[in-house]
């Protein structure tokens, strides 16, 4: 929990705070868009709940913060909103919370499938979320983005006998991986299930399909609320951008509805309205315009 003699003096007077601890990786600011607010640097609390529901997503945020930056005196209120997780996003995908510093506070996802379940990237490794895991029917592969976001994944694999899934250019992060991609065309690793390199931000860097409709797009991809468009970042590209724009035209050649990051906000859009703002994206990028 966060040092209330550490809170960042923009923090608006009342129970939630943030501390210097704060990494600024965005995870309060997704789950308490109205109450977490961001400078620079850090994230901040803008607006203390006015509403149950906004109490809720505030607490979400305290225990799925990486590095514990917020503070709060609802310890035990924390404590029980630690069962709402993994959170429904929409149908069998949910959102795994706990966040993890070793992946600089990528998100994490779980699917519930008829045909085994499936992690994409991975949250912090904590008994809680590994019962809920058990009681959902287990892991049975756990897709790795990219080297930055494996985070636990290998003590994961262990506690459910998971068949890891990584690019073989990003091996490196994942050496002992059950199963590694090559190349950068498309693999049906299942019926519902289609894995997509995309080097760019990282040299092995992958995308994945799920029922054609749930795009998990890692760093390669988010929607930015503030501009209300989709956005990739030159900043953050450790690899290639003429790379990472030649992966981004490749996923013209798919149709999906929700682009779901490890990074950056989640959007679902109909799929004409996505391929659109895809080519806009593209556009820009190739004008460095991001």
């Amino acid at each position: 929990m966060a040092d209330p003699k550490k809170r960042f003096p923009d923090n608006v007077d009342g129970d939630f705070f943030v501390d210097t601890s704060c990494i600024n990786c965005d995870t309060c600011r997704q789950l308490a868009p109205e109450v977490f607010g961001e400078t620079e640097d850090y994230s901040f609390v803008k607006s203390q709940p006015r509403t149950p529901d906004q109490t809720q997503q505030a607490l979400r945020a305290v225990v799925s913060c990486p590095t514990g930056s917020i503070g709060t005196s609802q310890k035990r209120a924390a404590r029980e909103v630690m069962a709402d997780f993994p959170l429904p996003i929409e149908g069998n995908v949910h959102y795994c919370g706990f966040n993890s510093s070793k992946s600089f506070g990528g998100n994490s996802y779980f699917i519930r499938h008829p045909d085994g379940n499936w992690l994409i990237d991975s949250p912090k490794f904590l008994p809680i979320l590994v019962r809920r895991f058990h009681d959902m029917g287990g892991v049975q592969n756990i897709f790795l983005t990219h080297r930055d976001d494996v985070a636990e994944a290998e003590r994961f694999a262990k506690e459910f006998g998971s068949i890891r899934i990584i690019h073989r250019r990003d091996l490196g992060a994942q050496p002992e991986a059950e199963l590694v991609l090559e190349g950068t065309e498309p693999r049906s690793l299942h019926l519902d299930f289609l894995a997509l390199p995309t080097p760019g931000h990282t040299a092995g860097h992958a995308a994945l399909l799920f029922q054609n409709r749930y795009l998990f797009s890692g760093d390669h991809l988010w929607w930015s609320p503030e501009r209300n468009r989709l956005g990739a970042s030159r900043s953050v590209c450790w690899y290639s951008w003429p790379d990472q724009i030649r992966s981004m035209e490749r996923l013209l050649d798919h149709s999906f509805e929700w682009v779901i990051p490890g990074h950056g906000h989640r959007i679902q859009l109909p799929q004409a309205v996505m391929h659109r703002e895809l080519s806009a994206l593209i556009e820009r990028m190739k004008g460095q315009n991001v």
